[in-house]
């Protein structure tokens, strides 16, 4: 339980996010730069300020090294954001440094893409090492 606007509210804490899940397959084209794209329309968290949910569109774009992400894996990791409270630009951020931790790509982009809510629309992008420069 976490109070939020003087109301209590049951969500959990961002120590809850279960990066443990993520597992990794190996690139058997290292030579080879590919940039892979995973994305879905079903990212959830919960606003710590407010206590109501958040919904987003996720995007995130690497350039593996020596493993790929495994898709199954990603799903049940997001799925671990479901109930908890993070602001939006920490999301994009955690994401990011968790899946960087277990691929550890050449480079990697997060964009987290929020619904509109209360007439503001918010659009986070991290990134991690430098920008391939083909890259548009």
């Amino acid at each position: 339980m976490v109070k939020a606007e003087g109301k209590t509210y049951p969500f959990d804490d961002p120590s809850t996010i279960d990066a443990s899940v993520l597992e990794t397959f190996p690139y058997e084209y290292a030579g080879h730069d590919a940039i892979v794209e995973i994305s879905t329309d079903e990212f959830t968290a919960v606003c710590p300020y407010s206590g109501l949910p958040d919904f987003g569109s996720l995007a995130v774009r690497y350039i593996p090294s020596s493993v790929c992400i495994e898709l199954k894996s990603f799903k049940y990791y997001l799925i671990s954001y479901r109930n908890v409270g993070i602001y939006q630009e920490h999301a994009a951020n955690k994401i990011l440094e968790d899946l960087v931790a277990a691929s550890d790509p050449k480079w990697m982009e997060v964009v987290l893409d929020y619904r509109l809510r209360g007439g503001i629309h918010t659009v986070v992008t991290v990134t991690d090492g430098s920008r391939p420069g083909d890259l548009v």
